[in-house]
């Protein structure tokens, strides 16, 4: 099996390639059947991975070293023909390429998020690849008010996102074109995965990275112990551990599982939850738009690069039903959300990264 991972130096990436070597592992182990080696060795199981990212790792730090690499900015110009030749002869193709950043340029934004969905569904098509698994969001569903988050939803929720925040918007849109491919391509099994927020330990440098910047040092949770955590009530959403979403990626590929999953651990995380997490005193109420308000005004004067749409998407997103996962893919979260969070907690007060990925080192 030849399982192509583009954008597989991120925090899902990384995690989706130990994933797959641990797969190949297992598989030598049993006596699978062993795809011809590669002239650099990396391809001697019965899984082959490729990784495609835009600035490449360093292949003899692990996970990377499973894989082979190309260099390919999905949103160029010339990217549906690079990734044609790479994702030829491939079982899957795993898209995971995404930009969280520059929240201030959104057109920079897109051209990653939405042309480079679109190029990788081209070049799927041109391939002749059976299956492609994209990496969607619980971002891409249509906002619910607080009561509304008492009812979780299944994956026929509407996807067309939160109209404030653009990460949902480009996520809302690559939902839809995901349907016109499944319309125009009936023969290639098309997968989405909606997840909730992904935490693990190593990610802890790229996370602060990109929602609080560089000006906040990593080891500000050690400062904040005998502080309560301030957030408005509808702050209630899903988590999951980067090793169990690793985990339903590789599902859906070895089974060939189309449709769209909900992916999340329990419990649900809401403000006292958080603030446990964090080791705080605990939460205190205040209203969203007060917070709404700081955020907005300290994202224009670029103190930190989160603008207010994030603020809408964790209090906005329904809380999803993950029974389809369940039981088709056989998926169950091996760590709680809390785990989770508490892991990516600890990377930050050790200032956790990975140097071999760019992403990862924030």
């Amino acid at each position: 099996m030849r399982i192509v991972v583009v954008g597989g130096t991120g925090n899902v990436g990384t995690a989706v390639l130990r994933r797959l070597a641990e797969a190949r592992a297992a598989a030598r182990a049993a006596g699978g059947a062993v795809a011809p080696p590669s002239d650099d060795g990396r391809h001697d199981g019965s899984v082959e991975i490729v990784g495609v990212a835009r600035r490449l790792p360093d292949v003899h730090a692990e996970p990377y070293g499973s894989a082979v690499w190309h260099a390919v900015d999905v949103g160029a110009s010339d990217a549906v023909g690079q990734l044609t030749a790479i994702f030829t002869g491939a079982d899957a193709v795993i898209h995971l390429a995404w930009a969280l950043q520059p929240t201030h340029d959104i057109p920079a934004q897109y051209r990653t998020n939405v042309t480079g969905t679109a190029n990788v569904l081209s070049a799927v098509a041109r391939a002749g690849v059976p299956q492609v698994v994209v990496a969607s969001s619980v971002g891409t569903y249509r906002g619910v008010d607080a009561a509304g988050k008492r009812t979780p939803v299944d994956e026929s929720w509407p996807t067309d996102g939160i109209p404030t925040a653009t990460y949902s918007i480009h996520k809302a849109a690559n939902e839809s074109a995901m349907d016109a491919f499944e319309a125009d391509h009936p023969s290639v099994v098309v997968t989405r995965l909606r997840p909730g927020l992904i935490f693990q330990r190593d990610a802890a440098a790229e996370i602060r990275g990109l929602f609080l910047g560089h000006l906040v040092p990593m080891s500000i949770v050690r400062w904040i112990r005998w502080l309560v955590l301030p957030l408005p009530y509808p702050f209630v959403f899903q988590a999951v551990h980067a090793d169990d979403v690793a985990d339903a990626y590789w599902r859906t590929v070895d089974q060939r599982a189309g449709g769209a999953f909900n992916i999340a651990a329990s419990p649900v995380l809401n403000p006292p939850r958080l603030a446990r997490a964090f080791g705080m005193l605990g939460a205190v109420r205040i209203p969203l738009g007060l917070l709404r308000g700081i955020v907005t005004l300290t994202w224009r004067l670029r103190l930190q690069p989160t603008d207010a749409g994030w603020i809408d998407i964790a209090a906005g997103v329904p809380i999803m039903r993950t029974d389809r996962a369940r039981s088709v893919l056989g998926w169950e979260a091996r760590h709680t959300s809390e785990d989770a969070l508490r892991a990516l907690v600890a990377g930050f007060a050790d200032g956790a990264h990975v140097a071999a990925s760019d992403p990862l080192r924030g």
